[in-house]
């Protein structure tokens, strides 16, 4: 794979200093980044990965994902294949209600791409339960309330029509599609897409790759299609994905209410990007020529573009600046220490003394656990749990995070934990799902003989309220 070029940020018109601010405020905020990428005229001036997240994670996009199959239609119509103004009915004959209204015939390509479908909402747990999990035929069967382009609504399932179309057209899913006329030229290696269960990419989310290649994502758009003498996507589609196609005003969030194209979100500053859930960022800002590739796990999205605009995009004047070694060398030593905080409070307890090499069996409580062995040091913990099928294993660091592997149901997750001893009989365990934003703290509270735990889950969708556990002492 091809590498992206580096350079120093001063020599590309940006402040190292700038950059550390930048990372400090993020830091401060208590914003969990997972990954930063600052490009310049095509160079790489920052990159970090906050351990336990590393280089080659990929990493879950959520609705970022939406940008690439917005992508996927710009190329298909470049082919031939389809047109912005083709209905939406159209493609699928034998799944259209047998006497559409007025506004579903109505509906074309270019209203599924701008979240103007004209459906009163996004429905789409009705879809995903369906028994016959058809959810093409799903939507086609929801009424639309709103002439297809008058009003904007965030719509998920608009996405997924768009790769359900594309499939229709090619006659291959959007990932093997863009495989070799975006992906591989991109250099972008192992990209994954969720299916539903007839087979379709999902479209609106379920996308997940590395970091650099949001990276290179965003500077093809920056360079207006064209990447290494190669033109991949046409001007005029890069263009127009990214302008303004209809007004979303009516949020009260500076950054979602600047317009939305294909797919992208306008931004102020004349700035566009794509994101996704909980602080997955591609941001392009063209009048600086700048790419902001991220990953994360926030509920403050705006107070990252905040971060963003205040000490990357609106400090930079030119195309150069002087040399400052001494703020390149903190900024270089900044990003290669970059580590996520873990749970506050002391590697070891009178408790931990008491009862590490005890094994408890489960009395009652919510979950997949049927029992649990604690051995605790100096460095960290060490957790041995029991389910219905198999035994694994759970290591916390204490002032390091430990990679591992941690199974539920028939899923396997690299993740990444961290623990310490949060109170005298109180120990937390933190981990994190390397390849997405989710984040658990186990919270295992110790008695004279038993142990009660109870889990937080967070940055997913779902129950906040994990698993929980009780336990008797044995042996």
């Amino acid at each position: 794979m091809p590498d992206l070029n580096r350079t120093t940020p001063e020599s590309a018109g940006v402040s190292s200093r700038n950059i550390l601010a930048f990372i400090d405020a993020i830091e401060e905020k208590g914003i969990g980044m997972h990954s930063m990428m600052l490009l310049r005229h095509g160079s790489v001036l920052a990159e970090g990965w906050w351990t336990p997240y590393k280089r080659d994670d990929l990493h879950l996009l959520y609705s970022l994902s939406k940008s690439f199959i917005s992508t996927a239609i710009g190329l298909a119509i470049s082919e031939g294949r389809l047109s912005l103004d083709d209905t939406v009915i159209s493609f699928f004959p034998d799944k259209a209600p047998a006497d559409p209204s007025p506004n579903r015939q109505a509906m074309k390509v270019r209203h599924l791409l701008s979240m103007s479908a004209g459906q009163e909402k996004d429905d789409l747990i009705s879809l995903v339960m369906r028994e016959d999990q058809d959810w093409a035929k799903g939507f086609l069967e929801r009424e639309v309330m709103y002439e297809p382009g008058t009003k904007f609504l965030y719509n998920s399932s608009a996405s997924y029509m768009l790769s359900a179309i594309l499939q229709r057209v090619t006659g291959e899913t959007t990932l093997d599609y863009l495989k070799p006329r975006l992906l591989d030229p991109l250099g972008i290696e192992g990209a994954t897409w969720e299916s539903c269960p007839l087979g379709v990419n999902v479209g609106g989310w379920g996308m997940s790759v590395k970091t650099d290649d949001i990276a290179r994502f965003g500077q093809l758009y920056l360079q207006k299609g064209m990447w290494n003498g190669q033109r991949l996507l046409t001007e005029e589609w890069v263009d127009t994905a990214t302008s303004f196609q209809v007004s979303n005003a009516e949020n009260d969030v500076p950054e979602w209410q600047q317009g939305y194209g294909f797919q992208f979100w306008r931004c102020r500053h004349n700035c566009y990007r794509g994101d996704g859930a909980f602080g997955q960022y591609c941001i392009v800002m063209p009048e600086a020529q700048m790419v902001f590739a991220a990953t994360s796990a926030t509920g403050d999205m705006q107070g990252v573009m905040n971060l963003v605009w205040e000490h990357l995009l609106l400090p930079v004047k030119g195309d150069s600046l002087p040399g400052d070694d001494a703020s390149r060398k903190a900024l270089t030593d900044k990003l290669a220490s970059l580590k996520l905080a873990g749970p506050s409070g002391t590697p070891t307890s009178t408790t931990a003394e008491r009862v590490s090499g005890k094994t408890y069996d489960r009395s009652s409580g919510e979950g997949y656990m049927r029992g649990a062995r604690f051995d605790f040091n100096q460095d960290g913990a060490t957790i041995r749990v029991s389910g219905e099928c198999h035994e694994q294993v759970l290591s916390c660091g204490y002032e390091n995070w430990i990679d591992g592997t941690w199974i539920r149901g028939d899923k396997q997750f690299k993740i990444g934990a961290r623990g310490a001893w949060t109170a005298n009989d109180e120990y937390t365990a933190d981990i994190c799902d390397l390849n997405s934003p989710m984040r658990i703290a186990m919270k295992f509270k110790f008695d004279d003989n038993s142990v009660a735990m109870t889990s937080n889950v967070q940055y997913h969708f779902g129950p906040a309220e994990g698993p929980s556990f009780e336990g008797v002492a044995v042996g």
